[in-house]
């Protein structure tokens, strides 16, 4: 039962601090604290235990729960998604340490939620009963909802409704596709059924999967986001806490990229193959537009917003193009990002809870007074980059080959959206942490204090290692991805 003890035990502890004296703020950050590093500990020996290179499902738990609906309680993990847990594990403490001095008000309930949201991530990322994985996906709106919306910005109720609205109209298409398989399950099984399994092997008319994919697509597109659908997120960045930015990066918009890996993709073999060149071009666009507005921003969180915009791009590049290079990379491109670009958001809470603004223009020359943070910011914008040696490379350029094999010109055009990649963050860093100091409001800067050192310092850690040894990702998935590839054969999908 080691899945269900990782997944449930932060939602217990969530309890036991709402439990504890509301005074006691000292108290409660140390007790979610340790809550978050036991959970940790527990992801880091599964790791230990997982077997990589093993194409199945391991510590598969099943459970019968509403079975005359078919339903079950049914949790498993692979090569796909066992280091997406890890990533959500390692990113608790740090969104909990980095909001140490940043929340003072109702503190016990800021803790709650984070743990609260940690379980409904590990709940999306486990779950292989569709219904399981809906309950999940949904609970995960309402932490952040309230994350944003009560230690938000002055904006923060706009923002949290768009970011709800948005999601929850995905959502209730895939809840109907969800439905609607169930019900043909049962026309071909004679038994209700929302198995993962089940559905794959569900013999589907070329219309029906179209609208069914249709259906998964758009929800998981909100969450990636995918252009057009993209526009909630740089509210929602600007308005949320340092630690909602660092979360919502680093694990939320992984929930979109994963559900299209696991759920869309091989459930809808042939709609894939169908809809591949509509959604690479959405992807592209994606990649170029959110790179274009990074270079026009002058608010600092939003600057990084929209890097995610662009990062998430290249992931579904990845995805779509059906071939194991691009999806191995697209899997890589999830975890690097939820790295470098929460390390991104921790330095703008940094400069944030400092100077108290993130406009662009008064910012310059934050080296010389921050020299710690000029050492260690330079590791995360060259990641961000995709510098050879930083965890950002490889994954670029194994999504650049899997684009490659599908289109030339696609790749040659992504190529293109990398460079403009490079651009931002060369001028980003130049603003920001070079030349004289460029306001009154630099003068006030202090350089890290011990715990931004050490959350900081742990990112930049992770970006070296797996710089240099992307074998301990792409070695584990390779079986993983290629078992999902396995139904698009008989599709003839370019490049496989």
């Amino acid at each position: 039962m080691i899945l269900s003890f990782l997944a449930w035990s932060p939602l217990i502890f969530g309890l036991g601090i709402l439990a504890m004296p509301r005074g006691d703020g000292k108290g409660l950050r140390w007790a979610s604290l340790a809550a978050s590093f036991l959970n940790l500990a527990l992801a880091a020996f599964l790791l230990t235990r997982f077997e990589g290179g093993k194409a199945g499902m391991q510590f598969e738990e099943i459970r019968a729960w509403l079975p005359s609906w078919g339903i079950k309680y049914h949790l498993g993990v692979d090569g796909i998604s066992i280091y997406l847990l890890v990533l959500n594990a390692v990113l608790t403490p740090i969104a909990i340490l980095c909001s140490w001095n940043a929340v003072t008000e109702k503190v016990k309930e800021f803790h709650f939620l984070i743990l609260m949201l940690q379980t409904a991530v590990y709940g999306v990322f486990l779950s292989l009963d569709g219904f399981l994985f809906y309950l999940f996906w949904e609970a995960s709106l309402i932490p952040m909802y309230f994350l944003v919306g009560v230690w938000g910005g002055e904006r923060r109720v706009y923002a949290t409704l768009k970011f709800v609205l948005y999601t929850l109209g995905g959502s209730l298409l895939m809840l109907l596709a969800m439905l609607k398989l169930a019900f043909i399950a049962k026309e071909q099984t004679q038994a209700f059924s929302f198995s993962l399994s089940t559905w794959k092997s569900l013999s589907l008319s070329a219309d029906a999967q179209s609208w069914l994919f249709v259906a998964f697509f758009l929800a998981f597109a909100v969450k990636v986001p995918l252009f057009p659908l993209h526009t909630w997120l740089p509210d929602a960045h600007v308005e949320a806490p340092t630690a909602g930015s660092v979360l919502l990066a680093g694990v939320l918009l992984k929930l979109g990229s994963y559900g299209l890996m696991r759920f869309a993709v091989p459930i809808f073999p042939d709609a894939a193959v169908l809809f591949q060149r509509p959604v690479m071009v959405l992807a592209l666009i994606s990649v170029i537009y959110g790179a274009a507005m990074v270079m026009v921003q002058s608010d600092l969180k939003k600057m990084v917003a929209y890097t995610s915009v662009s990062h998430m791009g290249i992931c579904v590049l990845g995805i779509f193009s059906l071939n194991l290079p691009g999806q191995q990379g697209a899997l890589l491109t999830m975890i690097n990002h939820g790295i470098s670009t929460g390390a991104l958001f921790l330095i703008v809470g940094i400069f944030y809870e400092r100077i108290h603004t993130r406009d662009l223009s008064l910012y310059g020359g934050a080296v010389l007074k921050m020299p710690v943070l000029g050492l260690l910011f330079l590791p995360v914008a060259l990641s961000s980059m995709g510098v050879p040696g930083t965890n950002g490379f490889v994954n670029e350029l194994l999504v650049l080959r899997g684009v490659f094999r599908f289109n030339p010109w696609t790749g040659a055009f992504a190529a293109t959206a990398l460079v403009l990649g490079a651009a931002y963050m060369l001028r980003l860093t130049q603003k920001v942490m070079y030349g004289p100091l460029a306001s009154h409001k630099m003068e006030e800067l202090t350089d890290l204090r011990p715990r931004e050192i050490v959350t900081l310092g742990a990112m930049v850690i992770l970006i070296f290692v797996l710089g240099v040894f992307p074998g301990l990702v792409l070695n584990s998935s390779e079986a993983a991805v290629n078992a999902g590839l396995l139904d698009l054969l008989r599709s003839g999908p370019s490049g496989i």
